[in-house]
């Protein structure tokens, strides 16, 4: 059995910590080790996880440097063929490294793994809402326009994968090894998966279930919408460098669809101008938009508008309507992606 090394960022997560690593160590596959990079946390995260006595839990200090500088040194210390990544605050299903393990090793093309995700909110509390893909290829087009990859607790992959598309970086006066850009603070991941489609012939390929829950935390403020905003534009100028090509192609389209996806967040936050003018600023960057994706761009802006002019009791039961609605086409959609991939699994088993 080959080994996996789990890497887990801490950085002020006391009150989730315990559940990630319980979900790490309950997994149906044990040939595993887990990499608690302590990012200077300041609360008792670490205090916590040494309450496990588990041999396999490795814990790294590191000055608070970010999750990307975190994710790095892990990698650095990583012993595994395959590397993890889970986030400190969200936790995993018990088959999830099994089935991804399987995924790789039946699959000698792909070199990063990923699962669906069910949300959950601040206190555990699963919202009905899902991560599920319809991206069945992932292209430059589809990190750029849609990130269909989560977050990075979804993922698996080959340490290979992330052997080849490394770079050094100077930090703090040392050259290291990088392999998540350590200058992004948010859509490093995004970045990271790009640099795979573009630099490597791997292929990234789902799984079509919810191996992970990712908990959603409240954004705060439209200040940190600008800042979500500008990180993607750190991303995009970085892209430009080693892919020209996708950038020029694809750019106002992943502005838009970066825009409407900021609208909704500003939905949640009941901001409903800031809501109406990202929705606006969208349709303006890449008009095409409402006819590549209708539906979801109508709703966006009906949202915004309805949460603006709308009484908020009488909003409310119209959002929870909305939300039970989408709910039931994930799952629908789920179910129909699983269906597909065992017809799949039937065909390649008898060919």
């Amino acid at each position: 059995m080959k080994k996996v090394s789990v890497i887990i960022p801490v950085y002020a997560v006391e009150q989730y910590i315990a559940d990630a690593l319980q979900s790490v160590l309950s997994q149906s596959y044990q040939n595993f080790e887990i990499i608690l990079v302590d990012d200077g946390t300041p609360d008792n995260s670490i205090k916590i996880c040494k309450q496990f006595t588990d041999p396999r839990i490795k814990i790294i200090q590191q000055k608070n440097r970010g999750a990307s500088a975190a994710r790095n040194n892990g990698i650095r210390h990583a012993q595994g063929e395959y590397i993890a990544f889970l986030d400190a605050d969200d936790t995993w299903v018990s088959e999830k490294l099994e089935k991804h393990i399987n995924h790789l090793e039946k699959s000698p093309n792909v070199g990063v793994s990923f699962s669906y995700c069910s949300f959950i909110d601040e206190a555990g509390k699963p919202l009905g809402l899902y991560n599920a893909t319809e991206y069945k290829v992932i292209t430059p087009e589809a990190i750029l326009c849609r990130n269909p990859i989560a977050n990075p607790s979804c993922l698996v992959t080959r340490r290979e994968v992330l052997e080849e598309i490394k770079f050094q970086q100077e930090v703090n006066g040392l050259v290291e090894d990088c392999y998540f850009d350590e200058s992004l603070r948010q859509s490093e991941d995004a970045e990271c998966w790009l640099r795979i489609c573009v630099k490597t012939n791997w292929k990234i390929e789902v799984i079509p279930e919810l191996l992970a829950t990712y908990r959603l935390h409240s954004i705060g403020n439209s200040a940190n919408l600008v800042k979500t905003l500008e990180s993607w534009e750190q991303l995009t100028e970085k892209a430009r460098l080693y892919a020209p090509e996708s950038v020029a192609k694809w750019e106002k389209p992943a502005m838009a669809y970066t825009l409407r996806y900021l609208a909704r967040k500003a939905v949640t936050m009941s901001d409903g101008a800031m809501a109406i003018k990202l929705s606006h600023k969208a349709i303006s960057t890449h008009w095409q938009i409402l006819l590549e994706e209708p539906r979801r761009t109508l709703v966006t802006l009906t949202a915004a508008y309805l949460l603006y002019f709308l009484p908020q009791p009488f909003y409310t039961q119209i959002k929870n309507l909305g939300l039970k609605f989408i709910s039931a086409n994930q799952r629908r959609r789920i179910l129909k992606d699983q269906s597909r991939q065992k017809s799949q699994a039937v065909i390649s088993s008898s060919s």
